[in-house]
């Protein structure tokens, strides 16, 4: 009963919607057979005769897909423009183009608002009148409410609502909903992106491979600015944190220009690794650092660290073991002018930490004096391996540790899939420290990296049992 119920609704707004199919069976069992699956052989012809037959021109008052593209788009792998054009039937008013600003403000709760397609239009049998397009969800039934027709009234306009066929293009659709319309029924759609510069990074799944040429280049026709779309083709490399990917549409031309927090960096995006997501953690850490401040970058990149922290005028020391980031750290150093306050290092993380930082930590530590307020910052950005290298810290120094305050701060970044991330990266790096942490370090979670895979820095101070080797009496 409940079914026949639906069904019998079902009728009321759909009967008479597409061509009408010879069988001598009514609507209704057209329906049932549908939603019950009771007759699936009958079923099968009904859907192929009836439901599959879609005129060129749609006019059903309540269809949700009114403004979808033209179904036979679907399957579609070479983009072709033209195949997204469809007429639909949308409700408007006849109106003195004297009138049309006022008509406009007064009805603008009902008035078309889809961007790309006009709300007012000429008549083509009359210069004087104009038509203002309506909403066809606002106005289902082609016939305004009482309170509409009150405002026109007042205005002197005619309350009849005509029917209008409005040309649908390309140029009218979203992305989402074009891709939506020619992958198959049912899978993920993906119409996100990272921007960098003018390069769209998609992370296409493997259902939407085959369709890979057509989503690049339909991100490109929506995203003005972007005029190359890359799909990444495998994981990042973790020696040196880039990946190999395809070009999907525009020019071959990975070499942009980006802005984070008011700087400006140049890459390859194909050779050194560049996340925009990013950024807000890269400000966060800065912002600890005050000027006269030392930071050490063991794993620096292209500079989203050592550039702003130096322009604060701390004193940097920045490394990178990809020759290529270690070549673009410098030119963006240069092209913020600030290569006069970093040192840079083309070397092994490890290394880094037991060459140039131990020599500078055990030339600046004894000769601190209690009230300098000199802070020691070391940043370990390679959340798939940075925990592994914290046991460089292990004895790095001889002698007598120096004043608590001045022990360095370590923010080390790692990926979790544990059910409790923060006390998952404490244990990993209480394992590789050899000590406890507990009460002496602090998490923050960056961002969300897959579903159930954290991002997040551990931030502590060196304990002094780690750091110092005390010597021999």
């Amino acid at each position: 009963l409940w079914r026949l119920g639906y069904c019998a609704r079902l009728l009321k707004t759909n009967h008479f919607r597409t061509a009408a199919s010879n069988t001598s069976f009514p609507a209704v069992w057209m329906l049932l057979a549908q939603y019950s699956g009771r007759i699936p052989g009958l079923f099968v012809v009904v859907r192929k005769n009836t439901f599959f037959t879609m005129p060129e021109t749609v006019e059903d008052k309540a269809n949700p897909e009114l403004y979808l593209p033209h179904p036979g788009v679907r399957g579609m792998t070479l983009l072709n423009r033209e195949a997204f054009k469809r007429t639909v039937v949308v409700p408007a008013l006849k109106v003195k183009k004297e009138i049309v600003n006022s008509v406009l403000k007064s009805l603008k709760q009902s008035v078309l608002q889809r961007p790309g397609l006009k709300r007012v239009v000429e008549d083509p049998e009359d210069e004087e009148n104009r038509f203002v397009i309506l909403d066809p969800h606002k106005i289902p039934e082609f016939s305004l409410g009482e309170s509409e027709q009150h405002i026109l009234k007042q205005l002197n306009v005619h309350p009849e609502v005509s029917k209008y066929n409005l040309e649908l293009t390309y140029e009218n659709f979203k992305s989402e909903e074009i891709l939506r319309a020619v992958l198959p029924e049912g899978q993920e759609v993906t119409s996100g992106f990272s921007r960098v510069g003018h390069i769209a990074h998609l992370n296409l799944r493997d259902h939407q491979l085959p369709y890979r040429h057509l989503i690049g280049q339909v991100i490109m026709d929506k995203n003005p600015g972007i005029t190359c779309v890359v799909n990444k083709t495998s994981i990042i490399d973790s020696t040196y944190r880039n990946f190999e990917m395809e070009v999907l549409a525009g020019e071959n031309n990975l070499v942009t220009k980006v802005k984070e927090n008011n700087i400006a960096y140049e890459l390859d995006f194909s050779k050194v690794y560049w996340n925009p997501r990013l950024s807000t953690e890269h400000g966060r850490i800065v912002e600890l650092l005050k000027p006269g401040d030392v930071l050490f970058d063991v794993f620096a990149g292209i500079g989203p660290f050592a550039i702003p922290a130096a322009r604060r005028k701390c004193r940097v020391f920045a490394n990178d073991l990809n020759p290529e980031s270690y070549t673009w750290l410098l030119h963006n150093c240069k092209l913020n002018k600030v290569d006069t306050k970093v040192k840079a290092f083309n070397m092994d993380g490890r290394d880094f930490l037991r060459g140039p930082v131990r020599e500078e930590l055990s030339k600046e530590l004894p000769l601190l004096k209690e009230e300098q307020k000199t802070a020691f910052h070391i940043v370990m950005n390679l959340p798939a391996l940075a925990v592994e290298f914290l046991d460089a810290f292990r004895h790095l120094l001889v002698g007598e540790p120096c004043s608590p305050a001045a022990l360095p701060t370590v923010h080390c970044y790692g990926f979790s899939k544990h059910t409790n991330p923060a006390r998952d990266i404490q244990e990993r790096a209480e394992a590789s420290l050899g000590t406890s942490l507990a009460g002496r370090c602090s998490t923050f979670m960056v961002r969300n990296v897959a579903p159930n895979k954290e991002m997040l820095c551990l931030s502590f101070q060196i304990p002094a049992d780690v750091l110092y080797k005390r010597p021999c009496p």
